[in-house]
């Protein structure tokens, strides 16, 4: 019998005893499991195909404790993707060399799991019963791992790091399995939906998502939306900085006015945002919004060149803002999962109200691995941001590099195809921006200045340069290059270089 192989194997109780009692030694204990289970639910599966069919997506092999229930639950599972029978017939010939079923009792253990039946009844409670218990070997295995490298003193001791890599393996214990719970039926899809669409009626109409603080934004891509990857790129200079952190200001103020208005959390379009500045310090973004707020040249402020009437703006300034929902973590070197640790740690800190996360910019994390592709590298780092965003459900808004192919055109508006080092960023993107101003290129072409002695040329070439710029000066677009919501398109917004602020261009 199935159940004799297993005790021969110290599973069950068939052991011999002690004719006198042993010394008083401490027993190891045993890790949960429940093979019993496992064979009763694998015999359950070979009688009735169907309920293979329904529990083969409930559970991976490595959640069985005994290593050949695994690899008979793996060859079910093949079958019955072919629309094959799975039966102790048909799966004999995938164990007839299988050394851990020889010592089962060979093949004819297969036959015997279907012994008794009594797994028909509960089959299911059984699935359940097998994945609780791997969850718990699972969280044995992370508190071991844990001590064993606090124990280690040999290597450079980082208590911080450790700490977010245990997070991240109980993250990943509590994300396993979780393909059940991912399944929505068509009714709980279409509620879903039904109330991205009334938020967006009761917002005024164009925007369902997070608001970006700008109308004609808004108006183009319906707000930032929940598990939406986006990317926003462009070249050095264009200020792309500059509008992530408009961006991320303009939702966190929505959000603290809706606070005080009384609007629901769940009814606000503004956000609590979680800003990852990897390249900036926090009081350099801050230096940027005080700035934009009180209206005072971000260089003026930095060289201390204000006037008292000046520093009573900025103070009011940083008064007002003092409780706006926008933490900034300046850390340095982030590691793609390091950053989904922070993610979670904030959202609890914060009742899961964290609306928006914005990284700058995406080249200066690191995968966590050691690789000298670098391709791959940022391949791991865009799908590791796109994960972020579905598993925690927000938009993430993450700021990329272009490479130097668009200075070589005459046209410098970015493409799809100068997303730098990977086309995986664009794949994984559900939207993906280029700011762009022209003024910035004209700025740096200007012609030969005419003189009182210049010839006709120079002056015409310079009178119609000077039109160009003028024409230019102040304007930036967004160029919206992806789209999986709408349509793709431009945005001209205006840009006032002192004090780094984009806002809503009424018109030419």
């Amino acid at each position: 019998m199935a159940f004799e192989a297993m005790e021969s194997r110290g599973y069950g109780p068939g052991m011999a005893t002690l004719a006198f009692p042993a010394p008083t030694t401490p027993v190891a204990p045993q890790l949960p499991r429940n093979v019993e289970a496992e064979a009763a639910m694998l015999g359950a599966m070979m009688i009735d195909n169907r309920l293979a069919d329904d529990l083969v997506d409930r559970l991976e092999p490595v959640h069985f404790f005994e290593p050949v229930h695994g690899r008979v639950f793996a060859a079910i599972k093949t079958l019955r993707a072919a629309d094959m029978l799975a039966t102790p017939v048909t799966l004999r010939p995938m164990f007839e060399a299988d050394e851990g079923m020889r010592e089962l009792g060979g093949p004819a253990y297969l036959a015997g799991l279907t012994g008794s039946g009594a797994g028909l009844i509960g089959a299911r409670q059984f699935a359940q019963q097998i994945y609780d218990l791997a969850m718990l070997r699972a969280l044995v295995t992370v508190g071991r791992t844990l001590v064993d490298r606090a124990m280690d003193t040999s290597e450079a001791v980082n208590p911080r790091a450790q700490i977010e890599a245990a997070e991240e393996e109980l993250y990943k214990v509590a994300g396993d399995g979780g393909a059940e719970n991912a399944t929505k039926t068509f009714a709980q899809a279409t509620t879903m939906a039904v109330k991205m669409a009334e938020r967006a009626l009761n917002s005024g109409g164009n925007l369902s998502g997070v608001t970006t603080g700008l109308d004609s934004i808004n108006a183009k891509i319906g707000g930032m939306h929940h598990s939406d990857l986006m990317i926003l790129a462009g070249r050095p200079g264009m200020g792309k900085t500059s509008l992530a952190t408009n961006i991320a200001f303009n939702a966190a103020r929505r959000w603290m006015r809706d606070m005080a208005d009384g609007i629901a959390p769940a009814d606000s379009v503004g956000a609590k945002v979680a800003f990852f500045s990897l390249e900036m310090s926090a009081d350099q973004l801050a230096t940027r919004i005080l700035a934009e707020q009180s209206q005072i040249s971000s260089e003026s402020l930095r060289m201390g060149k204000i006037s008292r009437t000046e520093f009573g703006q900025l103070a009011a300034a940083a008064a007002e803002l003092e409780n706006l929902p926008l933490f900034i973590d300046d850390t340095g070197g982030l590691s793609i999962s390091a950053l989904h640790t922070r993610v979670r740690r904030l959202q609890r800190r914060h009742n899961n109200e964290i609306g928006l996360v914005v990284v700058d910019y995406l080249q200066l994390l690191t995968s966590g691995t050691k690789s000298d592709n670098r391709v791959q590298e940022i391949s791991e780092i865009s799908r590791g941001l796109k994960t972020l965003a579905k598993d925690m459900n927000v938009p993430v808004l993450a700021l990329s590099q272009l490479s130097r192919a668009v200075e070589s055109r005459e046209d410098k508006r970015p493409m799809l195809s100068d997303l730098r080092e990977s086309g995986s960023i664009e794949q994984d993107a559900d939207m993906v921006w280029f700011v762009y101003r022209d003024d910035y290129y004209l700025a740096m072409s200007e012609p030969e200045m005419p003189t009182a002695g210049s010839s006709a040329d120079v002056q015409t070439k310079h009178a119609m340069w000077s039109e160009r710029y003028q024409a230019a000066a102040g304007l930036a677009e967004l160029i919206v290059a992806k789209q999986r919501h709408g349509a793709t398109g431009k945005v001209t917004m205006k840009f006032d270089p002192t004090i780094t602020r984009f806002s809503d261009y009424a018109g030419y």
